[in-house]
């Protein structure tokens, strides 16, 4: 079947794209500016198309904890929010990750700290790629930065969370999620039988049967030898998912004497400076992080040994900058620009900002 081309909004795209994906349930709680999934989720009626469950949640903590339930069972589960419900539900996080449970989260981040603002940001970085909740845990962090990339990310996000047996975040911005653009549908994927996800998912507690063992998922561990074990296991799969699952992408980075890291809305921006800047002689390229975490660290250091500089562009006071200038060789010339609290950057005033820094300066 050819893919049907649609015009769309990123957080209906996203939500479109989670039915396709075969989805079990999505569990919620309404908050700007990603509502959108929820109520395109609630019009669209997939109970009667595909059997998958939608249910706004009393709070972002019940939401989270809905999908420890759902995701113990071994079903494709997911939520979203915005940023202040992102941060309720950093301790559920924590608690799927350590019982290892794949399932999909999408952030569509707004302008902080506190309530903030509705309009976009990125200031959700550190919480997103570093672990928001407590104890030593990560999740793959994917930072979509058109519509097309949001719908993409949801089957993304299922393949790596059931891959790995994590959770996968989803981080885009108000910007990402309200902008319309043309989108490529795929096909419907089929909801896993319960036989299907016994075979595929023998982990799951899906009710014991005779001839195995019973399947117990918790994070807690009264040992704590056990439970030190149980960390390095997982902290050896981290180093296979930093190995194997980083994700960027190099516009114009061939012949070029500086370089933009960015990513997400910001990225999409800097492509009008850096055609500016090439229209003026100087030959400037991107760096566009896809995966925030696992971190291209490799990457951006053999980036660092090539330019004469590097300019951060991030909706944050600085965040992304400290991961590029660890990762980044000694003596690298990195310089930082950030608007913060929804304020959106404009081509031309990154351009100012990475003349002087660089050019006049």
């Amino acid at each position: 079947m050819e893919k049907e081309l649609r015009l769309m909004k990123g957080n209906e795209a996203f939500a479109e794209a989670v039915i396709r994906a075969g989805a079990d349930g999505y569990f919620g709680y309404p908050i700007t500016p990603q509502s959108e999934v929820m109520e395109y989720l609630m019009a669209e009626k997939p109970e009667l198309k595909t059997g998958m469950v939608v249910l706004q949640a009393e709070s972002e903590t019940a939401s989270i904890n809905m999908l420890y339930g759902g995701a113990g069972c071994g079903k494709k589960v997911l939520t979203s929010s915005s940023s202040p419900g992102i941060s309720l539900m950093q301790e559920g996080m924590s608690y799927l990750a350590g019982a290892e449970l794949p399932c999909l989260i999408m952030n569509a981040a707004r302008g902080g700290p506190g309530l903030g603002t509705i309009q976009p940001g990125q200031a959700d970085y550190f919480q997103s790629v570093k672990g928001g909740g407590h104890g030593d845990y990560r999740i793959i962090v994917i930072a979509p930065a058109s519509v097309q990339e949001m719908y993409d990310s949801a089957k993304t996000g299922f393949d790596l969370a059931f891959k790995y047996r994590t959770p996968v975040l989803v981080l885009t911005d108000g910007a990402t999620g309200q902008m319309m653009e043309k989108v490529y549908i795929g096909k419907q994927h089929p909801r896993l039988t319960e036989e299907e996800i016994k075979e595929q998912y023998p982990w799951a507690t899906t009710g014991k049967s005779g001839g195995r063992e019973r399947n117990i998922i918790t994070s807690l561990d009264l040992d704590a030898y056990k439970h030190e074990q149980h960390n390095h296991k997982l902290q050896k799969k981290y180093k296979i998912i930093e190995e194997n699952e980083v994700v960027y992408e190099e516009i114009n980075l061939e012949d070029a004497d500086y370089a933009i890291v960015a990513y997400g809305t910001t990225s999409r921006i800097c492509q009008k400076t850096m055609q500016i800047a090439r229209e003026k002689g100087i030959k400037l390229g991107i760096f566009r992080l896809i995966s925030l975490w696992p971190f291209p660290k490799k990457e951006i250091r053999e980036l660092s040994k090539k330019v004469k500089g590097i300019l951060c562009v991030e909706m944050s006071a600085g965040q992304m900058v400290e991961d590029v200038q660890l990762n980044s060789v000694d003596g690298t010339h990195i310089e930082h620009y950030g608007r913060m609290g929804g304020v959106v950057p404009s081509p031309v005033e990154i351009f100012e900002v990475f003349e002087n820094n660089y050019i006049k300066g």
